[in-house]
């Protein structure tokens, strides 16, 4: 039902530098997997196979990382490594990756509408890769897709978080109309804990519906003087309908040190059961 996915991938990592200086922080890896391939599998599992990845200048590794390589794959053949690239090896193979860069940093919004060329005229999955999320029956997005069969709308995902953290994120005004299932009333971009309408925080997974883009088109700098998603989702949410879907799993921070250092702690301490 819902076959793309698009990855906004054109920002910089400052909070990692020096190491994201010429490696994507997309590319930084989780125990033995870098960031971005957990969200493509994510996307995969919820029946998604084209991912529509939103670049800029000094992400050529995450192009090379979704192809083959011939001179690596050669060098390990017949060795006891071989099978460590099976897995990247099936996701190249058997998905489509399509790129777009996005030559100025302007927000969240702007590499969205960037991503219009490669998305076309049909609802799509959105992935922030440092949001790294492990569902607790089935991933944060097949979950959504599920509620999308329902409903039709735009989807955004959200958590309970403490108040004292609510000016990190977008905040949902909300009213519950099923179990974990909130529809829109405003949507508040990274207000203090006084101005915040609730504690429900929009998290990096979406489904969009296309008319995002021509309503992308017209919304005015915000927050930050960038163009931002929750003031085109606002718009959606008076003119038709937005649903926020409160998740069930947990999410990890990655584009902070001290929650990539927990989602790798994490992961390690499920590999090694498995």
């Amino acid at each position: 039902m819902i076959k793309k996915c698009l990855f906004p991938a054109a920002g910089y990592g400052t909070r990692f530098l020096p190491a994201t200086k010429a490696i994507p922080k997309e590319m930084l890896p989780v125990v033995n997997k870098p960031l971005i391939q957990y969200g493509v599998e994510e996307a995969i599992e919820a029946g998604m196979d084209t991912m529509a990845i939103i670049t800029g200048r000094g992400k050529r590794a995450i192009e090379d990382h979704f192809d083959i390589s011939y001179e690596l794959e050669h060098q390990i053949k017949g060795t006891s490594k071989e099978h460590l690239l099976k897995n990247i090896r099936s996701l190249v193979e058997n998905y489509t990756f399509t790129y777009t860069r996005q030559k100025q940093m302007l927000g969240l919004g702007h590499a969205v509408l960037t991503g219009e060329t490669l998305i076309g005229n049909e609802p799509f999955g959105v992935v922030l890769a440092d949001d790294l999320c492990e569902g607790e029956d089935k991933g944060v997005l097949a979950q959504m897709v599920e509620v999308f069969a329902k409903f039709r709308t735009s989807i955004v995902a959200v958590m309970e978080v403490d108040p004292k953290d609510i000016s990190k994120y977008g905040v949902v005004k909300a009213k519950e109309i099923e179990n974990g299932i909130y529809m829109v009333e405003d949507m508040v971009e990274k207000p203090s804990s006084e101005e915040a309408p609730s504690n429900l925080a929009i998290i990096g997974r979406y489904i969009l519906t296309p008319d995002i883009f021509s309503i992308l088109r017209t919304t005015k700098p915000g927050s930050g003087g960038e163009i931002q998603l929750t003031d085109a989702l606002k718009v959606q949410a008076q003119q038709n309908m937005v649903i926020a879907y409160k998740f069930k799993g947990r999410r990890f921070d990655c584009g902070s040190v001290a929650g990539f250092v927990e989602a790798t702690n994490y992961f390690f301490q499920k590999f090694a059961q498995e």
